[in-house]
């Protein structure tokens, strides 16, 4: 196992502090307090946001050494809200592909498939369809491009138990099949324990503590993780 995106001093006016190595073919949930950091953590992963100093690499390489719209093909991303594009849901899910003129209708019954949706779905607007049916629309999308690494902002926030459950079975199944690598901020701590291989807890900006998830949990080493753990 080797390591796919890695920071090193990185620093910007959101977060301080962050030093880490993402393993390829692992799940890494990020916890920590409401503005803490983990969104602006994420959004330093695909370069919605650089760091003023220290470096994030991608494969060895520099991300700003990658054209942007390379890397966020191969860095996706989906936000808490599912920021849907006008029309159909196969417009959403054939943007990506189109730009490579790789797409077939048949990848977007196959992707609704992954995230639980009926294949007639493809013919329907985005604005027809629920706040948890875009969700998954909105992660299928991104599943499209067929990246490397997922970034998943509280992707699961915004469904039931039973569609939670269904897509954590997909995470995993990405990660140990198709050997993807997943970054995944949650606000459940039952979740972050459950699924997580390691663990990231931002506090007040700063990488705080970082480890195996079920070694961190059980053996908070910070009194702030303590704090939160038992909040």
């Amino acid at each position: 196992m080797k390591p796919i995106i890695a920071a090193k001093n990185v620093r910007n006016e959101r977060v301080k502090n962050v030093d880490f190595e993402l393993m390829e073919g692992t799940l890494t949930t990020v916890i920590g307090p409401s503005g803490s950091g983990k969104s602006s953590l994420l959004m330093l992963l695909n370069r919605l946001t650089d760091p003023e100093e220290g470096e994030i690499s991608y494969k060895g390489r520099p991300m700003s050494d990658y054209p942007i719209d390379e890397l966020r093909r191969k860095v996706g991303m989906v936000f808490q809200q599912a920021n849907l594009f006008d029309g159909t849901v196969e417009d959403n899910l054939k943007f990506g592909p189109s730009l490579k003129k790789d797409w077939d209708s048949k990848l977007g019954v196959s992707l609704l498939q992954k995230v639980h949706l009926p294949e007639d779905m493809l013919t329907k607007d985005v604005e027809h369809l629920s706040g948890g049916e875009q969700q998954r629309v909105a992660l299928a999308r991104t599943l499209a491009n067929d990246p490397d690494v997922l970034l998943l902002d509280e992707a699961t926030s915004a469904l039931d138990m039973r569609t939670v459950e269904l897509i954590e079975e997909l995470l995993d199944c990405l990660v140990t099949e198709e050997g993807k690598t997943i970054v995944m901020i949650t606000h459940d701590l039952k979740q972050a324990k459950r699924i997580g291989t390691y663990t990231l807890f931002m506090n007040e900006g700063s990488l705080e503590e970082k480890g195996n998830s079920k070694e961190l949990f059980n053996n908070p080493t910070s009194e702030a993780l303590m704090r939160f753990l038992e909040g």
